[in-house]
């Protein structure tokens, strides 16, 4: 490595003085090579191959950009035809007779109740219950009894006793507006 070195500074000193008489003090340098460089011709390679790669990635990104902005406008020309049925005057206002369809939920089984009244009691006192006990309500005689269906005031009314079986005649139906207003 010493010998490496002389050498090395032999160089240099000749270079000096081959250059001395330019006006560049630096001109007669150009064949001399710096330790400092000695592994710097593998360092500008792996500069140059990671330039490379960076070019052919943005070059990439530019083709894929090109690409996709083709698609676009490609996807944009597209279009779907749809066979849409008329919405004239008679489908808003319903069927030419004017009766609205609506045979698909005559099917549907809901629940109705009716509630004579209600009351609270402790579990003692449920206990203490047997035959011929009397349960008092919250609801006085001759009021209307509450018809629910599906848990949901709709009506009231008073009870009949029809063919030996009770049923109820309404005397009062609950507006929509008032059913609304239940369910808030």
């Amino acid at each position: 490595m010493a010998d490496d070195q002389d050498k090395l500074a032999q160089e240099w000193a000749d270079a000096l003085l081959d250059g001395g008489d330019s006006d560049d003090p630096l001109a007669g340098l150009d064949n001399v090579t710096d330790p400092a460089d000695a592994g710097s011709a593998d360092v500008g390679n792996e500069e140059e191959s990671l330039a490379d790669e960076w070019a052919a990635a943005l070059a990439d990104s530019e083709q894929d950009e090109v690409k996709h902005e083709k698609e676009q406008a490609f996807l944009s020309t597209q279009t779907h035809e749809y066979d849409l049925p008329d919405m004239g005057p008679d489908a808003k206002a319903g069927s030419s007779s004017g009766k609205r369809d609506l045979d698909f939920i005559l099917d549907i089984p809901l629940e109705v109740s009716a509630e004579l009244g209600r009351t609270k009691l402790l579990i003692n006192e449920l206990l203490q219950l047997g035959q011929g006990s009397v349960v008092e309500l919250n609801k006085l005689a001759g009021e209307p009894m509450e018809i629910y269906v599906n848990g949901k005031l709709v009506a009231r009314g008073e009870a009949v006793v029809i063919n030996e079986k009770f049923g109820i005649r309404l005397t009062d139906i609950i507006s929509p507006i008032e059913r609304v207003k239940q369910l808030g």
